[in-house]
């Protein structure tokens, strides 16, 4: 029943068009015939297609009378310009509106997601291999300071190194009176090179002290937190055994967070880094988020054909979460100095935007149109129309119908075409015209 109704209302959509075309069309002959007087047509086109000619009057298979076609029709400076008489305007419902400069803004809405901060996220990585002995931070989503302790960790590795820089000290003791400045410089680098090799094993600077305080090797070593925020991973737990490539912790920053949303094609123009860009969430709906557009990333989403691009926003009261979703709106920079027509006036086909122009003369002239950015129903032009001039926004499918036959009409009668139709659109009727009615008659006789 769908794929009926479906089929019956693109019928009537057809059966409509076909018959506003006619009422149209037979509006434009009556006036032509009026104008024409007592001249003799040199042939007959078809209203439908224009290729199809008769030098006799007749009509089509679907009894529509075919168009008488004068020589002056072939002569104007411009084939496709159409002259339509204000009472056929007023039947049709053509209406004009003027071509104006002015700026052009528009809010791009989307929706966003948030996410880490990439240039806040710290992943920790022991140096040495050991045994976890204690761990102070244990649990996903705590909150920890910059520089506070993690967990311990017992390596023989960090144990072997302590014992070295202890010898090395005593060493730099006994030869630090010595008479040979070799020797003395010598035992200096050796404590130097071994305190050193304890800082790049993460060996916190209070425990390094506490060594040349107190000579005593610790067992467990301290691992500090490299920067202040919320856990977000723990990879280790007491006893475990773990080495370099063992992640222990995963921490982010959230004082700032990052906003990925999604711009499709038609709306990328007007977007640029730095625009102004607000935000609400569900959960905080009395709250607006203020930001700033910070990248848009050269490629497009092979699924969706949009273009991601990050926002950053301030979040030093944690109420923006990582993987909650939001309402965006981007303010767009204004563009100024546009000339502009309401979108509804451009005819739009495959190789080339047209729009209609209504000359000093009252005739509709088409013209191509190079188009920029849309917003609000209008659509700035960059070349094809000119400030002041009057455009067609209604029924100009019908107008550009109309266009296209006189534009055919006058090829056939430009110098060179001998001023006659084709020699194979020369037959009588519809049917001699293309063919038809001879492989009719073949199909009756088969």
């Amino acid at each position: 029943m769908n794929k009926l109704a479906a089929s019956l209302g693109i019928l009537g959509i057809s059966v409509g068009l076909v018959a506003g075309y006619w009422l149209f069309h037979d509006r434009l002959t009556e006036i032509s015939d009026q104008d024409a007087g007592s001249r003799e047509p040199i042939f007959y086109r078809n209203p439908m297609n224009p290729e199809i000619t008769s030098p006799t009057p007749t009509q089509d298979s679907m009894g529509m009378d075919y168009v008488p076609v004068y020589a002056e029709q072939g002569d104007d400076a411009s084939p496709g310009m159409v002259s339509i008489d204000p009472v056929v305007q007023n039947s049709i419902g053509l209406r004009t509106a003027v071509a104006v400069e002015k700026s052009m803004s528009r809010t791009v809405r989307t929706v966003g997601r948030v996410d880490y901060d990439e240039e806040k996220l710290v992943r920790l990585h022991p140096k040495v291999e050991g045994w976890i002995r204690d761990i102070r931070i244990d649990k996903t989503g705590q909150p920890v300071l910059d520089d506070d302790i993690l967990l311990s960790i017992y390596s023989p590795k960090l144990v072997a190194t302590q014992q070295e820089y202890l010898l090395a000290l005593r060493n730099l003791a006994a030869l630090q009176d010595n008479s040979f400045a070799d020797i003395r410089n010598g035992a200096e680098a050796l404590a130097k090179s071994s305190r050193e090799r304890l800082v790049l094993l993460d060996v916190p600077e209070h425990q390094i002290r506490e060594l040349e305080q107190t000579h005593k090797v610790k067992e467990g070593l301290h691992i500090h937190a490299p920067a202040g925020g919320t856990v977000l991973k723990v990879g280790a737990r007491r006893g475990q055994f773990v080495t370099p490539g063992t992640e222990l912790y995963v921490i982010a920053d959230l004082s700032k967070v990052w906003v990925y949303a999604d711009i499709y094609e038609y709306e990328l123009p007007w977007v640029k880094e730095g625009d102004r860009v607000e935000m609400t969430l569900a959960s905080v709906p009395e709250r607006i988020f203020h930001g700033e557009l910070a990248y848009i990333y050269p490629y497009a989403e092979a699924t969706t054909r949009s273009t991601k691009v990050r926002i950053v926003f301030d979040n030093a009261d944690a109420l923006l979460r990582p993987e909650m979703f939001a309402e965006i709106s981007i303010a767009a920079a204004e563009k100024t100095g546009q000339i502009v027509i309401p979108a509804e006036a451009v005819v739009r086909s495959g190789d080339y935007n047209q729009i209609f122009v209504v000359t000093l003369s009252g005739t509709l002239e088409p013209r191509k149109v190079v188009l920029g950015v849309e917003s609000g129903g209008e659509v700035a032009v960059d070349s094809g129309v000119a400030a002041g001039e009057r455009v067609v926004v209604s029924a100009q499918f019908l107008v550009d119908s109309e266009s296209k036959l006189r534009e055919a009409t006058a090829k056939m009668l430009s110098p060179g075409s001998g001023n006659h139709p084709p020699e194979h659109d020369m037959g009588t009727g519809d049917a001699n015209a293309n063919g038809r009615h001879s492989v009719h008659e073949d199909m009756q006789h088969d």
